[in-house]
């Protein structure tokens, strides 16, 4: 009996191994008992290593319990962020207490679209993160085209971006590549319970600030603005001359707001435009986020003065930029 046991227990072990997603149990904090499922998919910003990283910090620091999708090839298994039409696993959202999302113009087949369609018509709470201002590129003639980045009908325009997140694509305010963020608290909400522990230039990052259109949508309530830095490293100089510009006004690169889709119930939403694995490398950007989860799910009363992110096992960011992702991997294996 003692062997068939050990048997079973082998099996169900291989069966989660070969699971096209990584399920990260959570430890003891304040986020015990609740879901957060963590959706990466773009070609650019590395979203396979920054939400791996992330849901092991939720987790092991703070009890999240996490499961991370990924971009997958079926045929071998391995992560693809170029594959723009498969994210098996997204049926964890059904369990899930918070969705973090940063995916680039997915095309999702219909059984897929309808898991995220079905929770968010649930008003449950997301997490928006970089490229997710364009996360859908969905044909207009498909039936969740309502979610595209572009979507051009009176229902729904501009998608999931501007509609859920408040933002669509707009452009590269800052030089890509050669100008990076330096982020600075905005005074109104220096005092909010998503904001502590951070203060101005503890957010920084290599990629740079997106343009949005001010004021953003609804009760959006800007949280950081996104200084413009004239080089790639944290201490560069803020960009002077005619670029200085750039930074009259700032452009928000974290905010909160609501959203409810066809008159359902309100969900919560946080987005930042930063993101990319490279951008998780600053504590602060990283505890903005932790912070962010908590409030998402209800939990601004439990957010730590200064809460714990430090890095869990090893994190190597790579550099970010398009066809750059790690070759042969499969989920568990970042």
């Amino acid at each position: 009996m003692r062997f068939i046991a050990l048997l079973v227990a082998f099996v169900a072990s291989a069966a989660a191994a070969a699971d096209p997603w990584l399920a990260v149990e959570g430890g003891a904090g304040p986020g015990k008992g609740k879901h957060v499922v963590l959706v990466s998919g773009d070609e650019e910003y590395r979203s396979e290593e920054a939400l791996t990283q992330l849901a092991k910090i939720l987790a092991t620091h703070h009890g999240f319990t996490c499961t991370v999708l990924y971009a997958i090839d079926p045929a071998t298994g391995e992560i693809a962020p170029n594959k723009v039409d498969n994210i098996p696993g997204l049926q964890a959202l059904r369990t899930a207490d918070l969705l973090v999302i940063a995916t680039r113009f997915r095309n999702l087949p219909d059984e897929q679209m309808q898991e995220i369609d079905t929770y968010l018509r649930a008003g449950k709470p997301v997490i928006g993160m970089r490229t997710a201002t364009h996360a859908f590129n969905i044909p207009k003639d498909a039936r969740f085209a309502r979610y595209s980045w572009n979507n051009k009908t009176d229902v729904f325009t501009e998608g999931f971006g501007r509609q859920v997140l408040g933002e669509t694509w707009i452009n590269h305010h800052g030089h890509h590549g050669h100008e990076s963020t330096r982020g600075i608290v905005v005074p109104a909400a220096k005092h909010r319970p998503i904001m502590r522990g951070i203060n101005d230039g503890d957010i920084w990052g290599p990629t740079d600030v997106y343009g949005v259109r001010l004021p953003l949508p609804g009760d959006s309530e800007p949280l950081v603005l996104g200084q413009v830095l004239e080089g790639m490293a944290a201490d560069s100089p803020v960009v002077e001359g005619a670029d200085a510009k750039k930074n009259e006004p700032m452009m928000p690169i974290a905010w909160t707001k609501t959203y409810a889709i066809e008159g359902g119930p309100t969900g919560r939403v946080f987005t930042t435009t930063m993101g990319s694995s490279t951008d998780l490398a600053s504590a602060g950007l990283r505890r903005l986020l932790v912070n962010a989860a908590y409030w998402a799910v209800g939990l601004e009363d439990k957010i730590p003065p200064a809460a714990v992110v430090d890095i869990v096992g090893t994190f190597e960011p790579t550099k970010f930029g398009f066809n750059g992702a790690k070759k042969g991997v499969k989920p568990g294996g970042l």
